[in-house]
């Protein structure tokens, strides 16, 4: 059931939906001024407005796992950048509130003219298909390293005061070890990103000029305490006092979580996580905490924006040293690699922590993530599946679900840009789990490639399914196959697998059904 908030005014409803406007009209310049298909058809990116400490505050509907991680991403860049009138700050680096290279933040302070401390900031974080490392696409399965995975920016300046950083970046992107192999749709996007954030930056400093900055202030404020009241009082309705699951990687990997509540307060415990992932599997603070912010959200059933006032009254303890929390010292070379950490292990982390709070079976728990690419190009896609089923509703088909929210690419642009043939893109009857209430069927996408590439794929529940609950049956896992050309032969891939496909060659993948209720 949805709930909506309490409101102690109209101004409070007005200035609510004032920031979400704010940050839809970044999303709409950004989504209209990008180049790359990523971007511009997908839609994967992500808009916010923050306050002036760097909390979360509103934002646009666009991807959890990047949303969560934006307040976190904020308040590391401010321990190392001094940010002033006609800054905008860059960085993909997972130690300072980043999720995996791909995504580049980019963060505007906002003033009033009068405060030497900005009022609030703006930010947003787009996913760029191609940003170097090893395989194109810049999700390698095999890397090892960040340093693999592509170029690693720290947080710097795309324009300080106002004055342009684009040369330097430009060499930045094109002068690392595995440099990227498309800058021109890098430079691009970046500039895209910049005109959203100067729009949501011209709307904001016009509220500020019209209705003052204490007024502004106010509003934000209000909207984080709603959030945490929202919190308080659903604890107190379903008398909530712990929790616990462990969920498994296909690989084995181990998540552990316990959840406890007490006097109003939340603890989540990811005590007994594994260490640290030999593979990309490896996740961030700021991912977990998106994870955290976003099943919290799902959980209290009310109507407000993703914000963090949700988290003011909850610990997160994520033991040093395991997967979920590595360290990242200053050579990329000696930082572990994140690629899947941020699509996948999110993922299995909202499929943990909802299963240790009972309110609905698992879902698809995977972005089943396609990349091809060669030395000119990296194009990148995720692909929905199976919704869990709940207390009173059946599970959704075909649907991208919890940490992911883009759009697929529709098969003419797909065929007119690249080189493949989309051969059948469909739902995968009957893979959802039995139940009283069952669980939503996955996605069948079968493609043909036309000329030599290379082919990564890092998905998961393809050997543990997606639970049921209640009695309800698992989810099917999913499954990928690779029919070759040359010989007819077919062969099942595993779930983080790697290749070169040639003309001719036939990729299917089948995703996975959610679990059933009852």
């Amino acid at each position: 059931m949805v709930r909506m908030p309490p409101s102690d005014s109209i101004a409070d409803a007005l200035f609510r939906h004032r920031f979400e406007n704010l940050v839809s009209e970044m999303g709409t310049m950004l989504q209209r001024s990008a180049i790359s298909t990523n971007v511009k058809e997908r839609a994967d990116f992500s808009c916010a407005l923050l306050d002036e400490n760097g909390d979360l505050v509103a934002n646009a509907p666009h991807i959890p796992v990047h949303l969560g991680a934006l307040g976190l991403c904020v308040r590391e860049v401010r321990k190392t950048i001094e940010f002033r009138p006609g800054d905008m700050v860059i960085t993909n680096h997972p130690g300072f509130g980043g999720s995996h290279l791909p995504d580049v933040t980019m963060i505007s302070p906002v003033f009033d003219g009068e405060n030497s401390a900005p009022v609030a900031f703006v930010a947003n974080r787009a996913h760029h298909a191609e940003i170097g490392g090893i395989t194109p696409g810049s999700m390698p399965p095999r890397a090892k390293n960040l340093a693999e995975e592509g170029v690693v920016i720290t947080p710097v300046y795309l324009f300080e005061k106002g004055e342009s950083r684009f040369p330097e970046i430009e060499s930045l992107l094109s002068g690392d070890p595995f440099p990227t192999r498309n800058p021109a749709d890098n430079l691009a996007d970046l500039n895209a990103q910049a005109a959203a954030n100067r729009r949501g930056d011209a709307i904001l400093t016009g509220l500020i000029d019209e209705h003052g900055t204490e007024t502004v202030r106010h509003h934000l404020a209000h909207l984080g305490r709603l959030s945490q009241s929202a919190l308080a009082d659903h604890l107190a309705e379903t008398g909530f006092e712990s929790g616990s699951a462990v969920e498994k990687l296909d690989d084995g990997t181990e998540i552990h979580v316990t959840i406890s509540a007490n006097s109003g307060r939340i603890t989540i415990d990811f005590t007994g996580t594994a260490a640290v992932h030999p593979g990309n599997l490896n996740a961030t603070p700021a991912i977990i905490r998106s994870a955290v912010l976003y099943v919290l959200r799902l959980w209290t059933g009310c109507e407000l924006p993703l914000n963090e006032g949700l988290l003011r009254d909850v610990e997160i303890i994520l033991p040093d040293g395991c997967f979920l929390n590595p360290d990242f010292p200053g050579d990329p070379e000696n930082c572990p690699a994140v690629v899947g950490g941020n699509v996948e292990t999110s993922q299995r982390v909202v499929d943990t922590l909802i299963r240790a709070l009972g309110f609905q079976a698992a879902s698809q728990g995977t972005m089943n993530n396609f990349i091809f690419g060669n030395e000119r190009f990296g194009y990148y896609e995720t692909i929905g599946g199976g919704a869990g089923a709940g207390p009173d509703y059946p599970g959704a088909s075909g649907l991208h679900t919890h940490m992911t929210n883009t759009a697929i690419t529709d098969p003419e642009i797909l065929e007119h840009r690249y080189p493949v043939r989309l051969r059948e893109f469909s739902i995968r009857k009957k893979s959802g789990g039995d139940g009283k209430f069952p669980g939503g069927d996955g996605l069948v996408r079968e493609v043909e490639f036309l000329e030599t590439l290379s082919v990564s794929l890092l998905t998961q529940h393809r050997v543990e399914a997606p639970f049921g609950i209640r009695g309800g049956e698992p989810g099917t896992c999913g499954r990928q196959t690779l029919t070759r050309a040359s010989t007819g032969q077919t062969e099942d891939l595993a779930g983080i697998v790697e290749f070169s496909a040639e003309p001719g060659d036939v990729l299917r993948i089948e995703t996975p059904g959610g679990g059933g209720w009852g």
